[in-house]
């Protein structure tokens, strides 16, 4: 499963961390950047350190789950 997750700074400077299930794919580096861009302009999530002040990193995480047999 693939997952988009994007990272911001709180007030306090710790990580917040927003993801999302299922990207569309290809990603598109400008249209997250903007995304990051609105989601800290319109202070629309909120962390227990204050609000998200600043975009630290967006990444792809893909995890593979192989099952053994017992």
């Amino acid at each position: 499963m693939k997952k988009l997750e994007l990272k911001f700074l709180n007030e306090e400077g710790k990580i917040v961390t927003i993801s999302v299930d299922h990207p569309i794919e290809p990603v598109v580096e400008q249209e997250i950047d903007a995304a990051m861009d609105t989601i800290i302009n319109e202070n629309c999530f909120y962390s227990s350190g204050g609000d998200l002040v600043a975009k630290k990193e967006a990444r792809i995480v893909e995890r593979n789950v192989t099952n053994i047999e017992l």
